[in-house]
């Protein structure tokens, strides 16, 4: 028995354009003809999106290429790094923790860190959803950076330091809360590396234009 063919028939196929548009969308909605991926060195107080109905600043006020979204969050009091893609293929590749992308964060600290507590950040800090991965963290020399708007402000009588924190997990304001866990809040936080992408020496508030990685399954 002649089985039913599975192919439109010219007469049941589209014709007008906006319907063929259309369907012509849906297709490569999953994907775009030419993808592109930026990074952005994100100001302090900016919100790591598009629109704010209460009018705070955006990613808007920054990025001038339409099209393209964050692969990942930045939030607001923190900045640094963000990579922003059209690919939805290449935002789940960057931001899904099951890749487990090291990101790597320069955290200046209130007190002087104590080997005890850098070791607990190393072996993990039990915070209130669960234990974190194991941190990679080392004290460093005050790093050269632009002047964050408005200052950090700090207690004349209580030194702070700078760490370098890799983590490869994604939780909300993970890094504030290890530091505070172990009696280190956090007083200013920046980004400066996700993988192998490394902020270097783009300005603040200023983005540029990065080389498609090959993604391999």
């Amino acid at each position: 028995m002649k089985k039913p063919s599975t192919h439109r028939s010219k007469a049941n196929r589209p014709t007008n354009p906006a319907q063929r548009s259309r369907a012509s969308a849906r297709r490569s909605a999953v994907e775009p003809a030419e993808p592109c991926l930026l990074m952005l060195n994100k100001p302090y107080d900016v919100l790591t999106q598009f629109t704010d109905e209460l009018g705070r600043a955006t990613l808007k006020d920054y990025v001038s290429v339409t099209g393209v979204y964050p692969a990942g969050r930045l939030d607001r009091d923190s900045e640094g790094l963000v990579l922003l893609t059209n690919s939805g293929r290449l935002q789940a590749r960057i931001a899904d923790p099951k890749y487990q992308l090291r990101k790597v964060y320069w955290v200046q600290v209130e007190g002087k860190p104590q080997e005890l507590q850098l070791q607990r950040l190393r072996d993990g800090v039990e915070l209130k959803d669960g234990l974190t991965a194991p941190a990679e963290v080392e004290q460093i020399a005050e790093p050269e950076l632009w002047e964050r708007n408005p200052p950090v402000r700090e207690r004349k009588l209580i030194p702070t330091a700078w760490l370098q924190l890799t983590i490869r997990e994604g939780r909300n304001r993970q890094v504030r809360r290890m530091t505070a866990a172990v009696g280190l809040p956090t007083l200013r936080l920046v980004r400066v590396q996700i993988g192998d992408w490394h902020l270097a020496d783009l300005p603040s508030g200023q983005w540029r234009m990065l080389e498609l990685p090959s993604l391999q399954d």
